[in-house]
């Protein structure tokens, strides 16, 4: 009786649950960075909610800054469109470029109403206003943290789906390269400095 079909047999059992451990690490990091985007996916939810309300209670004040205000809203619009289209699939590029540059206009319309404000004493001075800014601002630092989960996490899938010999079989197995979500603009990485 020959050993080499004994040991081309163990050989073959060693490559199964090598590629079964490969593969199930893959599936555990995808799902990792797609449960740090769903908590992306909260804040930014939240964040588009309080808008609305902000803009309400600047309304009142800013009677000749229609067009801010209109700006506001439909980046806030653009914005949530590209958030769900960037929920249904983490890490692709093309989504987290969408989102990144919805976000980056969102910011800028952000910047424009915020630095109309301090042309509005009473509105600076409303509780209501400030509240909300102080909502804003906590909900932008949320948001960063939870952009740093995601990213890691996708760093870390990146990272283990491109090592040898993972990097073999990850295409075999549907497994591509996913995005980090890279906002364009300074303003953003920077939580809003808001004074009253």
């Amino acid at each position: 009786m020959s050993v080499w079909p004994i040991v081309g047999l163990v050989l073959l059992i060693a490559l199964g649950f090598s590629l079964m451990r490969i593969y199930n690490q893959l599936v555990k990091l995808k799902n990792r960075y797609k449960n740090a985007f769903a908590q992306i996916d909260v804040q930014l939810k939240r964040r588009y909610d309080l808008i609305p309300n902000l803009v309400e209670t600047a309304k009142a004040y800013m009677k000749h800054e229609r067009e801010t205000l209109e700006a506001v809203i439909a980046a806030r619009n653009q914005a949530y469109g590209a958030m769900q289209a960037a929920a249904a699939n983490p890490g692709q590029a093309a989504a987290m470029a969408g989102l990144a540059g919805a976000e980056g206009m969102l910011s800028g319309a952000l910047g424009k109403l915020f630095a109309l404000v301090e042309s509005y004493p009473d509105l600076k001075a409303n509780q209501n206003m400030m509240q909300l800014t102080e909502e804003m601002t906590s909900t932008e630092n949320k948001v960063a943290f939870a952009r740093q989960a995601f990213n890691d996490g996708v760093m870390h899938y990146n990272t283990y789906r491109e090592s040898f010999p993972q990097t073999v079989f990850a295409g075999m197995f549907g497994f591509g390269p996913a995005a980090l979500l890279e906002f364009e603009t300074r303003e953003f990485r920077e939580a809003p400095k808001v004074q009253f």
